[in-house]
């Protein structure tokens, strides 16, 4: 059994991506590398930003997969959510909205990579 699960998003710039990311998440890396940063996301999650894996990443290139970000709260906690993320002039690729999950939107970081705010099952 895995003592951790750790995403990994492949970024042009470790520590550019850290800024953005320790801000909508309003947290600190928990571990830094001038090429690997990870934050740590509560028991058994890891989130890591890994440059240098691939040259000149590329926002335009179409993303497969996306980091769900599950916040507690329920709706409320997703529009308010978007609402800052919004305010902060993160990307945002599809609006507040109802999946088969609940209320959900999609972002994207930088880079290009895909994430999803959505309510905790």
């Amino acid at each position: 059994m895995p003592a951790s699960v750790v995403p990994i998003v492949y970024v042009n710039d470790a520590p550019a991506a850290a800024r953005f990311y320790g801000d909508i998440l309003g947290m600190s890396p928990s571990f830094e590398t001038p090429g690997y940063i990870t934050f740590d996301l509560g028991p058994g999650a890891d989130l890591g930003l890994w440059s240098g894996q691939f040259e000149d990443l590329s926002p335009d290139v179409p993303r497969t997969g996306e980091v769900c970000l599950a916040v507690a709260g329920g709706p409320d906690e997703v529009d308010a959510t978007f609402e800052q993320w919004q305010s902060k002039g993160v990307t945002i690729l599809r609006e507040p909205h109802d999946a088969g999950f609940g209320l959900t939107f999609l972002a994207a970081d930088p880079d290009g990579n895909r994430i999803r705010v959505a309510q905790r099952d």
